[in-house]
Order: structure tokens, then C-alpha cells, then sequence
């Protein structure tokens, strides 16, 4: 099958975070001896075509270098709001449907899976406008939750969805939420999360680390509850130490929220680190905290029980709560009570058999989540699209 897989983020390198699901994804694809290209945007002039684990990758060119600043940073949705960066979204979007259409016409395109309803899943759309192509569209959660802000947004997204031969979803929670927000039906939606490199968490946590916390410092992680669960800790008289793995935004906040509740010393914040050198952080972790609210799927999560950690989550965690469990593994707690999480991380602390339990969950996580695993269903829903049927997962 001939797959032409479009985004707006894809690594560059080996260290590189931003997309490298998709990356694994397409990788996984190939090894099945599917034939997958990439099409994606250039930064700040470096457009370019060329290939990692043999998966061809064409990054477009859609403005002067000076503005090639929509991607791999994160910042996108913020970015497109200014003139400037709406007026440099609609060229790239543009740019990369006529990249797909020349594609199609080097070797005949099967299907286009477009990652993301925007930019890709518009750029997809353009492309396959008044050809015989096919695309399908992947939620990831960044585009399902502009459709709350914006009335234009939903209407966009109402179209490209529905003009779709497939939707999938990486979580309950974004399939849910797009099908309510762009009116369409549920039964539309496959519900797949990414894969995972499971060769990465192939050990299990030998325990006695303390608590761990691993994403992006920014407002929706929700840190500060978890500093004030620590605060409630420590006046529990529980002395459990802290090492949060991320930097952002809000590192310098949450840096004097640690000294004014008196818990600096128990708090490490280790800053980023290379996706590589999570499994050594989480090989002593006693409990993985992820307070975050409304996440697309909460990938870390799983990373954590694939290594026997279990996870405390909220109930407003969105997606993440598709992989923790409420009791057992793991805990989900109100997203405003700092009580319940300090509670919620005493008792699986204390309770030696949650290692076990979370290795258990992990050993199901890692058979849904590998690469294979999550290629062939992909393989699924591209026939399904193909032959016109539709299909939930």
C-alpha cells in the first residue's frame, strides 16, 4: 500500500521529541512492507527531502525562512491566532497539499492519513478534492481542543471530518469530545492510541525513587496540585521526595510555589531530557503523578506502567484516563483536591503490591501499544476506508 502520512511536527533527529509517534507509527507501517512518505512543514528554510528508517520525508517550504515558524515548537495554535501566523497557516496548508498531489503523481497514492484535522487533515482534504484519493484524519488533542475556542475552527473541522473515509482517535475522550463539538457520529471514530518504543520500558522499577512527574510546565499539566499534595505529604509526616522531568513556561512559578509552601527541599526539577532517559528516571519511581486536565491521551502514563510504576491521574485527565485505572494500578482524584492526591500517593506508596499490580497492567499496555500491534490496526482501518466501510475500535 502506498501511504502518504501528513503532520505538522516530525523529529529531525534522534533526540528529538515533537512527533516521534508518528515517526514509530509509519516506521512499523513500512516494516510491514507498506511504502509510507511524509509531508511535512520546513523550519525556517531547511526544506528539504530525506529519509530516517527508510521512510521518505518531504518538509515543505511555505513562506520566507523568517517566517517558517509554525512547527516543532509547540506554539502553533497561538501562533495562527496573529495575522502573520494565519496568513502563514494557510500557506502551509496549501503548500502541502500540493506536495501530496505531487506524490501521487511520482507513485499512485492509496490513502493519505492525515495527523491532526489541522493543518493535515486541511491540507489532505485540498489534495484529495476532486480526485480519487482518500484520506483519513488522526485526533491527537491540540486539534480537538481549538474546536472548543472557536466557532470557525468547528465549522472547518465539521467539514474536513466529515469529507474524511476514516476518523480515529487516541483516545475516549477526543472521540467523544469531536463528536460532539463537530456533530458527528460516534460510530465514525476508531479509537487507537499511538504506539509506544515498548524496548525502551523493558524493565520494571526497582522502587524507593519517590514520586516522578514528566511533561511540558506549562498551565494544563496542572503541577501546582501536585506541589500542594507534596505540601500535604510532608505535614502528613511522610517525607517522599519529588523529581519533576519537563521544563516550560511555568518552571519559575512553580519553582517559588515550591519555596512558599516549604517543600524546596524534596522538589527537584531536572529540567527536559532526551526521550531515552525517561526509562532510567522512572527504573526507581515509586509513583508517577499526572495531574494534567483535558490531555489528549497522557502517553507518559503508560510508559510508566509498561515499568510496574503505578500512576495517581485526575478525573478530568481526559485521555489518560483510558490508561490508568481508579483503583489497583493506579488512582484518579478530583483535579482541584490536593488531600485526596497526597492520600491517593501515601497508599500506593505503602502498598507494595500496586508495583505488581501496575507490572500487570503494564504487560496488557505493552501488547496494545507496540509498534506492530498498532500498525495493524492501522492496516485495518485503511482497507475499512478504502472499501468505503466504517469501523470502531
Amino acid at each position: 500500500m502506498q501511504i502518504v502520512s501528513v503532520a505538522h511536527s516530525y523529529p529531525r533527529t534522534d533526540e528529538e521529541f515533537a512527533g516521534v509517534f508518528v515517526h514509530r507509527l509509519n516506521v512499523a507501517l513500512r516494516a510491514r512492507k507498506h511504502a509510507v512518505k511524509v509531508v511535512v512543514p520546513a523550519d525556517r528554510g531547511d526544506g528539504t527531502r530525506d529519509r530516517r528508517d527508510g521512510v521518505g520525508i518531504s518538509r515543505v517550504r511555505y513562506a520566507p525562512a523568517r517566517l517558517e515558524t509554525l512547527a516543532y515548537k509547540g506554539t502553533m495554535a497561538e501562533s495562527a491566532r496573529t495575522p502573520i501566523g494565519a496568513i502563514t497557516a494557510s500557506s502551509l496548508m496549501l503548500a502541502q497539499a500540493f506536495e501530496i498531489r505531487h506524490l501521487n503523481r511520482i507513485a499512485p497514492i492509496d490513502i493519505v492519513h492525515a495527523h491532526w484535522w489541522v493543518p493535515g487533515g486541511v491540507s489532505a482534504m485540498l489534495a484529495c478534492a476532486f480526485r480519487s484519493l482518500k484520506y483519513i484524519v488522526t485526533l491527537h488533542g491540540t486539534d480537538v481542543a481549538i474546536l472548543r475556542e472557536s466557532g470557525a475552527a468547528r465549522r472547518l473541522a465539521k467539514t474536513v471530518l466529515k469529507k474524511a473515509a476514516a476518523i480515529t482517535a487516541v483516545s475516549s475522550y477526543l472521540a467523544d469530545r469531536a463528536a460532539d463539538i463537530a456533530g458527528i457520529h460516534p460510530n465514525r471514530i476508531t479509537i487507537q492510541p499511538m504506539p509506544i518504543d515498548v524496548d525502551r520500558f523493558d524493565s520494571l522499577s526497582r522502587g524507593g525513587g519517590g514520586v516522578v512527574a514528566i511533561g511540558r510546565l506549562i498551565e494544563q499539566k496542572n503541577l501546582g496540585l501536585l506541589l500542594e499534595a507534596m505540601a500535604q505529604l510532608k505535614q502528613l509526616g511522610s517525607n517522599v521526595r519529588l523529581r519533576i522531568i519537563g521544563d516550560g513556561p511555568k518552571r519559575e512559578h512553580l519553582e517559588r510555589r515550591a519555596r512558599g509552601l516549604g517543600i524546596q527541599d524534596s522538589v527537584r526539577f531536572v529540567g527536559a531530557v532526551p526521550p531515552d532517559d525517561i526509562p532510567g528516571h522512572l527504573s526507581d519511581a515509586d509513583v508517577m503523578v499526572f495531574p494534567a486536565i483535558r490531555e489528549g491521551l497522557g502517553l507518559v502514563a503508560a510508559e510508566a506502567l509498561l515499568m510496574g510504576v503505578p500512576v495517581v491521574a485526575t478525573h478530568m485527565g481526559g485521555g489518560v484516563t483510558d490508561i490508568v485505572p481508579p483503583t489497583g494500578a493506579g488512582r484518579l482524584v478530583p483535579a482541584d483536591d490536593p488531600h485526596a492526591m497526597a492520600l491517593a500517593i501515601r497508599d500506593l506508596i505503602t502498598d507494595r503490591s500496586s508495583l505488581a499490580r501496575a507490572a500487570e497492567t503494564g504487560r496488557s499496555l505493552r501488547r496494545r501499544l507496540e509498534p506492530d500491534a498498532v500498525a495493524r490496526v492501522f492496516e485495518t482501518v485503511y482497507q475499512s476506508a478504502l472499501a468505503g466501510k466504517t469501523r470502531r475500535a
